[in-house]
C-alpha cells in the first residue's frame, strides 16, 4: 500500500545519481530536495506558534475569570481565536505532516542497502532494476562513498577496525553538534511560560540523544540527517531574520507576550503561597471539653450511695431496724 510511496523517494534517489554517480551526492541531493519541499510547512508552523503566543497573555486572565468552569473557559478561547483570526491547530499540523515524510525516507534510504543477512550481498529494495544505482549496488556488500562505506553502521564499523571506524563515530559527533547549534538557536528566542528551566534544557538535549541512536543505524542515514540539519540551521537564521529582526515584528510581540504570561504565572503562585502561609497562621488551635465530670475533693455534697455507714452499725441492725412495725 505504501510501496508507492517508499518507490518514489528511492527513484528521487536514482535520479540524483544519474547526474553525479556518487550515493552521499544523491543522498544530499534529496535531503535538499525533501527540505525545500517542507519549508513552507516549518514557516507556517512557527507563524503558527508565534500567533498562540502573542495571545497566552489574554489566555492566562481567562484561565483565571473562568477556572472551575471549563465550559464557559473553552467559549471564551473559542472566542477569542476568532478575533485575532488564529487557528489554535496551525503550529501542529504542518508539524505532524513531516512524519510520514521522515518515514519514507528512513524507509527507502534503508532499502538501498538491504540484505537477506548481516554479510550477504545487497538485494535493494524499491529501487527500477534498470537504474544505474541499482546495478551498481546489487551484489556487492560494500556502499563506498569517498572511502567509507554508507552501509555500515558506526558500532559495526569500530568492531571491525577500531582505528578506521573513528570517521564513522566522527560523523555522529558532528550531526549532534549540527543539533545542538539548532536547538541552541530556537531557545534563544523562546520564552515559554509554562516550561521549567530543567524542562527547558531537556529539550535542549534531546536532538543530542537522537544524534547519538544513529550508531546503530547505517552511515548513508547519518549523512542525510547531516545535510537535513545544515538546512535546517539557515532555515532557523531565516527565520530570525523575517519574524524577530525588527522592532514591533510577530516573534517580538510573541517574547513579549510569553514574559508577560510567564510573570503572571509566577505572580499566581506566589499569591498562592502567601495565602495558604496565612490561612496556616491566622487558624485558631481547637480546644477540647472532656465531657467527664469528676466530683470535687473533701465535698459533702457527696452521692448517698458514696457515703460512709454510721458507726458502730451493721447491715443486720438496719435492716430489722427497717422491717419493725409501727405501733
Amino acid at each position: 500500500m505504501f510501496d508507492i510511496f517508499f518507490n518514489a523517494a528511492a527513484g528521487l534517489i536514482a535520479f540524483f545519481y544519474g547526474l553525479i554517480p556518487d550515493y552521499s551526492f544523491a543522498i544530499a541531493m534529496v535531503a535538499v530536495a525533501v527540505m525545500l519541499l517542507i519549508t513552507p510547512l516549518t514557516l507556517k508552523s512557527t507563524k503558527g506558534m508565534l500567533e498562540m503566543q502573542r495571545l497566552q497573555p489574554e489566555m492566562k486572565r481567562l484561565q483565571q475569570q473562568f477556572k472551575g468552569e471549563r465550559q464557559k473557559l473553552n467559549e471564551a478561547m473559542m472566542k477569542l481565536y476568532q478575533e485575532h483570526k488564529v487557528n489554535p491547530l496551525a503550529s501542529c499540523l504542518p508539524l505532524l505532516a513531516q512524519m510520514p515524510v521522515f518515514i519514507i525516507m528512513f524507509k527507502a534510504i534503508r532499502g538501498l542497502t538491504s540484505r537477506p543477512t548481516p554479510d550477504s550481498p545487497f538485494v535493494p529494495q524499491h529501487l527500477d532494476q534498470t537504474s544505474a544505482i541499482y546495478r551498481s549496488l546489487v551484489g556487492k556488500t560494500e556502499m563506498l562513498s569517498f572511502g567509507i562505506d554508507l552501509a555500515k553502521t558506526p558500532v559495526r564499523a569500530m568492531q571491525d577496525d577500531f582505528a578506521s571506524g573513528l570517521i564513522y563515530a566522527f560523523l555522529v559527533v558532528v550531526l549532534a553538534g549540527l543539533y545542538l547549534v539548532q536547538q541552541r538557536m530556537i531557545a534563544s528566542r523562546t520564552v515559554s511560560p509554562t516550561m521549567s528551566a530543567s524542562q527547558a534544557k531537556l529539550m535542549q538535549y534531546m536532538p543530542v540523544a537522537f544524534a547519538v541512536f544513529q550508531i546503530w543505524l547505517p552511515t548513508a542515514l547519518i549523512v542525510y540527517y547531516m545535510m537535513q540539519a545544515i538546512i535546517r540551521i539557515v532555515q532557523q537564521q531565516y527565520i530570525t531574520q523575517r519574524f524577530y529582526k525588527k522592532d514591533g515584528s510577530l516573534g517580538k510581540q510573541a517574547q513579549a507576550a510569553s514574559a508577560t504570561a510567564r510573570e503572571m504565572k509566577n505572580s499566581a503562585t506566589e499569591d498562592k503561597k502567601q495565602k495558604s502561609k496565612k490561612e496556616i497562621n491566622t487558624s485558631e488551635p481547637q480546644t477540647f471539653i472532656s465531657k467527664r465530670v469528676t466530683p470535687p475533693k473533701n465535698s459533702s455534697a457527696a452521692p448517698a450511695r458514696l457515703r460512709p455507714r454510721p458507726p458502730g452499725k451493721n447491715r443486720s441492725s438496719f435492716v430489722q431496724k427497717k422491717n419493725k412495725p409501727n405501733k
